[in-house]
């Protein structure tokens, strides 16, 4: 996979539209992102301008205080903002979304700006107010785990509970709070690549992409490697370490010979292909270990190895330790 480059023309805008009992990290985090993508491209020398402009929307232009007491200061009325690329709705206390939903400016006013804007999103409980207005129906979504009765009422949606985001056509929506930065990065990566989203990541001491499921804390920056050539083929490793993975199946995976991908792979990510995913699933086991109280059998099976013995050696030989001795450790 070639390299994304950054778009060179206009600055791409960012609106966030706030409100009363708005949650500050809904808005702070994922603009974050896009404020440190900028800031990357131009250590890396790629930009001298931004590629991303930012702007907070709301009722009125000014101080707008959050479910936190900070007070945000918004840019402008929404009612007038001008051209924008991506639209974002941040989510807020329950108070705050209810009075949006009933919003007689702002709704009519999402209506107008929903086919007009490349990407239409919203962070948290924000979807409740994205379905008020009616722009969920017949979609797919996510919200926060406490929220998901909430948006299953109002409609047609097909609610995932367990994603992180959800991307349907144009419109996307992300599950609780933080999931939010998890989006921002989804959508640096579609228009600058993964190799900056991943830099990104990294500034934030962040996981590039969670695994699904909410209750899922974010993996060990060491499973990260930067690969534009097999990218997608790592994810595919991620998602199914309990299966068989041998060079052959990554190799046709990828449409090439098993010696010469091997040979790239390893010129790629810096490790062979049978280290990358003893190390994946080692760091998989870690997670399992450390959150959850499964058989160290079931931790096994569940990580790929063929054996607790397998699981032991691979383990000690990545962390210096024993599975259950960093059980232990980790637990307490």
């Amino acid at each position: 996979m070639a390299e994304q480059h950054p778009p060179s023309s206009r600055p791409l805008k960012i609106s966030m539209v706030i409100y009363p009992g708005a949650q500050c990290l809904d808005v702070t985090g994922p603009l974050e992102v896009f404020a440190l993508a900028n800031r990357q491209l131009r250590d890396d020398g790629l930009r001298i301008d931004n590629v991303y402009e930012i702007e907070l929307l709301a009722e009125a232009a000014g101080p707008v205080p959050t479910s936190s007491g900070i007070k945000l200061f918004a840019d402008k009325p929404y009612c007038d903002a001008g051209d924008m690329d991506t639209l974002l709705v941040c989510g807020g206390t329950d108070e705050g979304v209810k009075a949006q939903q009933e919003n007689g400016d702002l709704i009519p006013w999402l209506h107008y700006c929903a086919p007009r804007v490349r990407r239409l999103g919203s962070i948290c409980n924000g979807a409740l107010i994205l379905a008020g207005a009616g722009l969920l129906h017949g979609k797919r979504a996510t919200t926060h785990w406490m929220d998901v009765p909430a948006l299953q009422a109002l409609g047609d949606i097909d609610v995932d509970p367990d994603a992180i985001y959800v991307r349907d056509g144009r419109i996307y929506t992300s599950a609780g709070i933080t999931s939010g930065i998890d989006l921002a990065l989804a959508l640096v990566e579609e228009d600058c690549g993964r190799r900056l989203a991943l830099k990104v990541a990294r500034r934030l001491v962040l996981y590039l992409k969670r695994e699904g499921g909410q209750t899922q804390y974010s993996a060990h920056l060491s499973s990260q490697v930067e690969s534009d050539q097999f990218g997608q083929l790592i994810e595919w490793i991620y998602r199914n370490l309990a299966a068989p993975i041998t060079v052959t199946r990554l190799a046709e995976m990828a449409a090439m010979s098993p010696r010469n991908f091997a040979r790239c792979f390893l010129q790629e990510t810096g490790m062979t292909p049978a280290k990358f995913v003893e190390r994946a699933r080692v760091e998989k086991s870690r997670q399992l270990l450390s959150e959850q109280s499964l058989p160290m059998e079931k931790v096994a099976v569940q990580c790929g190895f063929q054996s607790q013995e397998q699981l032991r050696r691979a383990f000690r030989r990545q962390m210096g330790v024993l599975p259950s001795d960093y059980r232990k450790h980790f637990n307490g």
